[in-house]
């Protein structure tokens, strides 16, 4: 692992700072401006630096081969003029200029290759090191972000970076050197003419520059439209059955055609702007040309150059005008490459969770003793969810958390698991702050059932053995049955090996809770985080659940989320939240008899179920 890092290009966040994979700390600084982007990017193509100057050479070579051929067709004509007796030497220049063609065209397919694998290996690390990046970003970013907006920065906006690369490198390589050749060889041929070739010039650097300044801003907002747009088409997909259910498909066309018509007319506003650029560019160098005629054609007249010598020059014209009509051609790509690029930087400056503390221990057999002190959490500091909560959990007991929704029941197991940092208090762990414990080793040590589960592309059997990657068909099947879930999956025709969709799209969700629920009995964790593990399971098999969460339980931590109050009467201890406060703490009985918020919820409930009943 080392050597791989070692083999990745540095991402640096501030000057004379950087991090590998986005592995910085402090305060952070985002690229502003071209410049600030395009100065990153160099500093991302790594140990690719090396193989630059091979590159360079052959952009050189082939260039100085195009910078020949001119003075070559110059000369061809003049030795056309001279007779027969100047035939063998124009068969010379001939074969001369043949060759030099032929090279040029090896040379540009060998340039071509190199830069294309460059290109491709400095995105494949971007890559690499934004998925590892937002592997260590705290769950509160993804809070902020929709799906679909996060992988447009991990497909379109790399790719963006990938054509800007592989487009650019080579022709701003070979455009500087052909300019400077260019202007040399015109020099050479008649400083006159080169002096009515450059009035064109300044034209063109201010052209330039006002075109660049407008489309910058606007293929950066191409970008966050583009990912607007993604995000909007990952969620209705995700979401295409609360779609339907409420007939909401002409709405969400709707949203889609408003995100696509902003997008349509930034793009066309961006694609306008760029696209003036090299039709004006062609006029300016037309005028170019015509001067150079008119004040060759009457140096000519006067013998002061020769035909030929016009005729290289005006090639010589074109090609110092070229690598600016290049610039042109590769403009859009070049701004949107940029873009791309400084939305990629913007993730990868973003905060990860802290780093574990220097001295910090694993957590190994935990007994699993829980101790609340005096804590306080909010998403922002001055609107707290959690106030002042306090508890303590007995090694091996069971603790249930009930009360209205929002109240900051989940929140409690988040603290727990460190998926967010306490912004007060304290939170031990057999008698040790949490936070001297790594993360990695706190979290092995927790089974998570969650009321939404999540299965990923797979199979039955990849997706429950997803804790415990080197468990034998024997105990996959063995945790399969406690579950109950060996019931529907032994009726599937591939049994273990069915392929599920995204998310287990083809089972249904008290099928999906069960494989849930399955994994975690497989991986055996110390502590169990039950959130509302049968919200979605009918009356029948919850029964069987039951007996099989029990079971788990026993020994073991548990802290049990649930709406449905009769499935938690034999928790150790049942805890009301409400409002972000512990209001009431006991076990069912005693919760009972004070007749307090428990008790109103209890009742309240078991009247609703009377109800139904009757």
């Amino acid at each position: 692992m080392a050597q791989q890092q070692k083999e990745q290009p540095v991402f640096p966040t501030q000057p004379g700072r950087g991090f590998r994979h986005g592995a910085g700390r402090g305060p952070v600084s985002k690229p502003k401006n071209f410049l600030g982007t395009v100065k990153r990017l160099w500093q991302a193509f790594g140990q690719e630096k090396r193989l630059l100057p091979f590159v360079f050479v052959i952009v050189f070579v082939d260039s100085l081969l195009m910078l020949s051929a001119p003075y070559l067709i110059g000369k061809a004509i003049d030795a056309m003029a001279g007779g027969a007796e100047t035939y063998s030497y124009l068969s010379i220049i001939i074969l001369a200029l043949l060759s030099s063609y032929v090279l040029d065209g090896a040379l540009t397919f060998l340039q071509g290759w190199v830069i294309a694998g460059i290109s491709q290996r400095v995105v494949t690390s971007m890559r690499q090191a934004l998925f590892e990046k937002l592997q260590k970003l705290p769950v509160a970013f993804f809070d902020s972000r929709t799906h679909g907006e996060l992988m447009s920065r991990l497909t379109n906006d790399i790719d963006n970076v990938s054509n800007s690369i592989s487009q650019s490198t080579t022709q701003l390589m070979s455009g500087a050197i052909v300019l400077t050749g260019s202007l040399v060889m015109m020099l050479v041929l008649s400083p006159i003419l080169t002096l009515a070739c450059l009035i064109t010039v300044p034209l063109v650097f201010l052209l330039t520059r006002s075109i660049a300044k407008r489309t910058s801003v606007l293929f950066k907002n191409q970008q966050v439209e583009l990912g607007k747009l993604n995000g909007h088409i990952e969620e209705t997909i995700s979401g295409i059955q609360v779609v339907k259910a409420f007939n909401h498909e002409q709405k969400a066309i709707e949203d889609f055609d408003e995100i696509n018509d902003r997008l349509c007319k930034i793009g066309m506003k961006a694609q306008i702007w760029s696209g003036f650029l090299m039709p004006i560019l062609n006029v300016i160098n037309n005028l170019g040309f015509a001067m150079v005629s008119i004040v060759g054609g009457v140096l000519a007249v006067k013998g002061l150059i020769t035909v030929g010598v016009i005729a290289s020059f005006l090639s010589y014209s074109r090609q110092f005008v070229r690598p600016l009509n290049d610039l042109a051609s590769i403009f859009n790509v070049l701004q949107s490459g940029v873009a791309g690029a400084e939305r990629v930087f913007e993730v990868l400056d973003e905060r990860e969770e802290p780093d574990d503390a220097p001295d910090a221990a694993l957590l190994e057999q935990p007994k699993g003793h829980v101790v609340f002190d005096n804590v306080s959490f909010g998403y922002r500091p001055d609107q707290l969810i959690l106030k002042n909560v306090s508890f303590e959990s007995d090694a091996g007991s069971i603790t249930a958390l009930v009360g209205p929704t929002g109240a900051g029941k989940t929140t409690v197991v988040n603290l727990l698991t460190r998926f967010y940092d306490v912004t007060s208090g304290n939170i031990y762990l057999d008698g040790k702050d949490i936070r001297e414990y790594t993360r990695d080793s706190l979290r092995k040590s927790f089974g998570f059932v969650l009321q939404d589960t999540y299965l990923f592309s797979g199979t039955i059997k990849e997706n429950i053995k997803y804790g415990k990657p080197d468990a034998t068909d024997a105990e996959i099947e063995a945790a399969a049955a406690l579950a109950n879930a060996d019931v529907f999956i032994n009726r599937l025709p591939k049994r273990y090996d069915t392929l599920l969709t995204e998310n287990g799209g083809n089972l249904s969700q008290g099928q999906r809770q069960l494989l849930a629920i399955a994994r975690v009995i497989l991986a055996k964790p110390s502590l169990l985080i039950l959130d509302e593990a049968t919200s979605s399971i009918d009356t029948r098999t919850e029964l069987h659940i039951q007996d099989a969460l029990l079971g788990i339980m026993q020994g073991r931590t548990s802290f049990v989320i649930a709406h449905r109050l009769n499935t938690i009467r034999d928790a150790d201890t049942i805890m009301v939240v409400d409002r972000g406060e512990l209001v009431e703490k006991g076990s069912h009985d005693s919760l009972m008899q004070q007749q307090g918020f428990y008790y109103q919820l209890f009742s309240n409930q078991f009247k609703n179920v009377q109800m139904a009943s009757e």
